[in-house]
């Protein structure tokens, strides 16, 4: 489903990508995990467009998506929930529900009719999203907006689904609620590109796991084989 190699990427003069190399296979959760400064978030970025890489591949189901535009990333199946939600806070929830759905929905009369199958999918996946429908998204909490955030996602009906730190700022109880659907997700089939600060949390859901250092890829294997791995044991799992 997704394919990155030699992934450069920076900001201004800062390289921060160096060459970072993963792949994505349909149907799987692959978590990308790692020190702060590591890279995972650039990655992230330079994937779905909203950063233009300097140079390296990145191929959506096979057709290459490097030096396209967000948007047109987005049209071809890719969603991303970023690090820190950027939800629009003077807009109501549903409204940043419908924004995600962009890509399929025609801007003319209906438009609301046409995404209500999906509006309640998210419902049912976050009844308390549904409570607070009409209330504006700023005012929601830390938790509410994260569940807003990977809901945004799901409402362009991605092929891929790229969740940024998703536990990032969230009470235990909440993070287990978030993990909770992330596993829901996964057995309904959804791709996802997982990057997570909370190691032993992305290795419960993962398929597939890649660590990174310094901008490219050190480790990759199965969560077992990285819950075997002493590197892995001593930085991460410890």
């Amino acid at each position: 489903m997704l394919t990155v190699t030699d992934l450069h990427a920076g900001y201004g003069l800062s390289e921060v990508l160096v060459g970072t190399s993963l792949e994505v296979k349909s149907g799987t959760i692959v978590a990308l995990i790692g020190a702060n400064g590591a890279g995972k978030t650039t990655t992230m970025r330079a994937i779905s467009g909203t950063l233009s890489p300097t140079r390296g591949e990145v191929r959506l189901a096979g057709s290459r998506v490097d030096g396209l535009g967000a948007a047109r990333i987005a049209r071809l199946g890719l969603a991303h929930a970023p690090e820190g939600r950027k939800v629009f806070g003077p807009l109501s929830t549903e409204d940043n529900l419908l924004l995600g759905a962009f890509r399929w929905l025609p801007h003319f009369l209906g438009f609301h009719r046409q995404a209500r199958q999906a509006l309640e999918r998210v419902y049912d996946l976050f009844p308390r999203l549904a409570e607070r429908r009409a209330q504006l998204a700023g005012t929601l909490s830390g938790g509410e907006q994260q569940m807003l955030a990977i809901g945004r996602a799901l409402m362009a009906r991605p092929k891929i689904m790229l969740l940024d730190e998703p536990s990032m700022g969230l009470a235990p109880v909440i993070v287990q609620d978030v993990f909770r659907t992330i596993r829901r997700l996964k057995a309904e089939g959804m791709t996802m590109l997982l990057v997570e600060q909370f190691a032993s949390a992305a290795l419960g859901v993962a398929d597939h796991v890649y660590v990174m250092e310094r901008g490219r890829v050190a480790v990759s294997g199965t969560p077992d084989d990285l819950r075997r791995d002493p590197r892995v044991l001593a930085a991460y799992l410890g």
